[in-house]
């Protein structure tokens, strides 16, 4: 990711502090209890199974963190509070979950990741509505909020602890999240698909009727079949969203097998998109990580200000209230 010091040539050095302060409020708001009152911002990562959701969130942090395998892997929804650190400093992270622990080794991270998993949701394959919450400092990544969800999954896993209406479970969960019209949904789309028979772009179009809070990612574009490409779906001609669509191209199961770091994946994205006889002709919001994450950080931006309006609306119908040193939020009661 490119430095936050190095847009202040471009013009881009307020709206990195101006989202830094905006994404620290909103945390600490959801930290205070307000989101079970007051819907806050966030990104919610929208997909099928092995649509390269987990790749795609890696890139936007630029750190190897989280599980991978056969089958359901995110089976928690996992919230990722993400915090640019200026310096070159050593990343570090911790889980609301594990008190007073420091982590700097993200291989550790990663199994941390999956005994949590386990713990709530079993060793089975099951899968629970119950956020892990883990916050990442790190000089790789930008300010930003957001929730990886489970795929959304049709049949369940042989000799799993998964019920027969596992589809059902995981949309209804997907809904919750990118129902909320304070949720921006990062719709993430294979390039081997038709994105007319999308699932996930079916469901982000009936939860967000009006477009204004997704964003496409199609993944996969380097395994698509010999001769064709996603020029059309990339320039917005195929499926309309109005927030458009970035072309991403991930570490193939080969690199992560060859310890492939997700910095080296994103140096060879970047060549890889240069090189591409069709897509280095397009325009350069069209595709690669650094633009995504770009453009997260700007409708982030842009969305959080006008949220923020309607939070201090509603928060004046709120008090906090201090037990024994730890402060939650209630509902006033009205005056008769």
């Amino acid at each position: 990711m490119r430095d936050k010091d190095d847009s202040k040539a471009d013009g881009g050095g307020l709206l990195w502090t101006q989202l830094r302060k905006f994404v620290n409020l909103i945390d600490e708001l959801r930290d205070l209890g307000l989101q079970e009152h007051i819907n806050l911002p966030r990104i919610a990562v929208l997909g099928t199974q092995s649509s390269g959701k987990s790749s795609v969130l890696e890139s936007i942090v630029g750190l190897d963190f989280l599980p991978r395998g056969d089958g359901v892997v995110t089976r928690r929804p996992l919230e990722l509070r993400l915090h640019h650190l200026q310096e070159n400093a050593t990343p570090w992270a911790v889980f609301e979950e594990v008190k007073g622990k420091k982590f700097t080794n993200f291989t550790e991270v990663r199994n941390t990741i999956e005994e949590l998993t386990d713990k709530t949701a079993g060793e089975k394959k099951g899968i629970v509505d119950e956020p892990i919450v883990l916050t990442i400092f790190s000089y790789t990544c930008p300010d930003l909020t957001l929730i990886d969800l489970p795929g959304i999954t049709r049949i369940p896993l042989k000799g799993s602890d998964q019920p027969t209406n596992i589809e059902e479970i995981t949309t209804e969960m997907a809904k919750r999240y990118c129902g909320d019209d304070r949720t921006i949904i990062l719709c993430v789309i294979p390039a081997n698909i038709d994105l007319t028979t999308s699932e996930a772009l079916k469901y982000a179009q009936d939860w967000d009727k009006h477009q204004v809070r997704t964003v496409g990612v199609i993944t996969k574009l380097d395994i698509m079949d010999s001769g064709t490409n996603a020029k059309r779906a990339l320039t917005n001609q195929e499926v309309f969203l109005k927030l458009g669509y970035v072309g991403v191209k991930n570490r193939s199961q080969q690199d992560i097998l060859n310890k492939t770091g997700v910095q080296s994946g994103l140096d060879i994205e970047k060549e890889w998109f240069s090189n591409h006889p069709v897509y280095r002709t397009l325009p350069k919001d069209c595709y690669g990580t650094d633009t995504l994450t770009h453009k997260l950080s700007r409708i982030m931006y842009a969305h959080i200000r006008t949220c923020l309006l309607y939070t201090s609306d509603a928060a004046d119908d709120m008090q906090c209230v201090d037990l024994g040193g730890r402060r939650i939020i209630k509902k006033k009661k009205k005056k008769k």
